[in-house]
């Protein structure tokens, strides 16, 4: 199983169109149902860093196949002050946490 994290930081301009095209990938997912995918976005209390979470248990991110999500992806860097960092999480424990291991 892969736990993905990916930080960024958008321009303050940039953030409602941001969180429309997040929207938009939610709304497929709801629709595609993509087995074995665990995915959730958050806004920091700065209001222009987000934080997107995933956990799926296939070495492609099934994210990937949804057209929502590569639309979110296609100029992402043109929306950001900081580029996205992505990185590999390894569990070290978790509580009722939704894809983790006991």
């Amino acid at each position: 199983m892969r736990h993905v994290m990916v930080r960024y930081k958008l321009q303050r301009e940039r953030v409602a169109e941001n969180e429309q095209l997040v929207r938009d990938v939610y709304k497929e997912l709801d629709r595609v149902k993509p087995d074995g995918l665990h995915y959730a976005t958050f806004k920091l209390p700065d209001g222009v860093t987000f934080v997107h979470f995933a956990t799926h248990h296939d070495t492609d991110n099934p994210l990937n196949r949804i057209e929502a999500f590569q639309r979110f992806q296609e100029r992402i860097r043109d929306r950001c002050e900081d580029p996205p960092a992505a990185s590999e999480l390894q569990q070290v424990g978790a509580y009722q946490y939704p894809g983790a291991q006991s």
